[in-house]
C-alpha cells in the first residue's frame, strides 16, 4: 500500500469514528430542536470554522463562489437531503437501527460504479446486494415485533433514513467527479454556504434563545464533526479508491452499536436504552456483511488488474 493509500485510509476511518458517533448526538438533540435548524447550524458552523481557516491558509479557494460548476450545486442539494434525511429519520428510530439503514448508503455509492462506469457486474456484487436487502428486512422487520404500538412511526423513520443513504451516494458519486478538478476544500466550502443559505428560511432561530449551555455543547460538536468528517472524506476519496472508503465507512455502526450498549448498560437518562433480539443482531450482521461484500467485490478486482 503507497502512502497516499495509507493516508487515504487513515482518514476514512477518522471518518468512520466521528460518523460512529454522531447518531447518538444526533438523537439527543432531536428531543431539543427541530430537525431542520439542527441541519442548518450543522452547516451555519462549519462554514464559518472552514471559511476562517481558508481565509488563513488557502484564500485562492474562494474563487469557487465565482463560477461553480452545476454538479457542485447538486452535489450540494443532495448532501442536504441527507443531512434532513437522517435526522428526520432518528428521530424515529434508535441511533443504532439509523447506522444499519443507512448501510444503503455505501452500498448505493459502490454500485454507483457499475451503473454510470459500466463496470463488470461479479456474483459478489449480486450475493452481496442481496444480504443486504434481506438484513434489512429482517432487521426491520424484528423491530417492528419489539416496538408494537409505534410501527408507523418506525417505519416512517426508516424510509427517512433509507432516502437520506441513497441521497448521500449521489453526493459522493457527484463528489468523486469533482475532486478530479477541483480541491476537496473547495467543494466543502461552497457545499457548507449553500445549504446554510438555503435552510435558512426554515430555522426556528426563537428555539436556540435561552438553550442550555449542555445543548450549545452538542450543536457545536455536530458543527465541527461536519467540518472534519467530511473533510476527511473529501481527502479520503482523493488519495484512495472509493470502494476501500466505502468498505471502512461501513464498519461505523459498530462504535454506535457499542457505545450504545454502553449507555444502555449505564442506565443513563438522556437517552433511551436499546435492546436487540438474536435476529435483529443477525439482520444488522447481515446487512454490514452483504455491504462489505458489494464493496470488496470492485476493490479486489481493480488491485488484482
Amino acid at each position: 500500500m503507497g502512502s497516499d493509500n495509507r493516508k487515504g485510509v487513515l482518514y476514512a476511518m477518522f471518518t468512520a469514528s466521528l460518523w460512529g458517533f454522531m447518531a447518538i448526538i444526533l438523537k439527543v438533540m432531536t428531543n431539543e430542536l427541530p430537525p431542520v435548524t439542527v441541519v442548518w447550524f450543522r452547516f451555519f458552523f462549519a462554514f464559518v470554522v472552514l471559511g476562517i481557516w481558508t481565509l488563513i491558509f488557502r484564500r485562492k479557494d474562494f474563487s469557487i463562489f465565482r463560477r461553480p460548476p452545476v454538479f457542485l450545486f447538486l452535489a450540494a442539494i443532495f448532501l442536504g437531503f441527507n443531512y434532513l434525511g437522517f435526522i428526520s429519520g432518528i428521530k424515529h428510530v434508535s441511533p443504532s437501527s439509523s447506522q444499519v439503514f443507512i448501510q444503503i448508503a455505501p452500498v448505493s455509492f459502490a454500485l454507483s460504479g457499475i451503473i454510470i462506469f459500466r463496470e463488470q457486474v461479479s456474483w459478489k456484487h449480486i450475493v452481496g446486494f442481496v444480504l443486504v436487502l434481506s438484513g434489512i428486512g429482517l432487521f426491520y422487520s424484528e423491530q417492528l415485533r419489539e416496538m408494537a404500538g409505534s410501527n408507523g412511526n418506525f417505519t416512517l423513520g426508516m424510509l427517512l433514513v433509507l432516502g437520506g443513504g441513497l441521497s448521500w451516494a449521489i453526493f459522493a458519486t457527484l463528489q468523486k467527479s469533482l475532486v478530479r478538478t477541483l480541491h476537496p476544500n473547495q467543494l466543502n466550502l461552497f457545499i457548507y454556504a449553500f445549504c446554510a443559505v438555503v435552510l435558512m428560511p426554515l430555522v426556528h432561530f426563537s428555539k436556540l434563545k435561552g438553550m442550555p449551555d449542555t445543548n450549545w455543547y452538542l450543536l457545536i460538536y455536530l458543527g465541527m464533526n461536519t467540518v472534519l468528517a467530511y473533510g476527511s472524506l473529501a481527502l479520503a476519496i482523493k488519495l484512495t479508491e472509493a470502494t476501500r472508503v466505502s468498505v471502512i465507512i461501513t464498519l461505523n455502526p459498530i462504535i454506535t452499536f457499542v457505545t450504545m450498549a454502553i449507555l444502555s448498560r449505564m442506565k443513563v437518562s438522556w437517552i433511551e436504552p436499546e435492546s436487540f433480539s438474536i435476529l435483529s443482531i443477525l439482520g444488522a450482521l447481515t446487512v454490514l456483511a452483504g455491504a462489505i461484500l458489494v464493496i470488496s467485490a470492485g476493490w479486489k478486482k481493480r488491485n488484482q488488474a
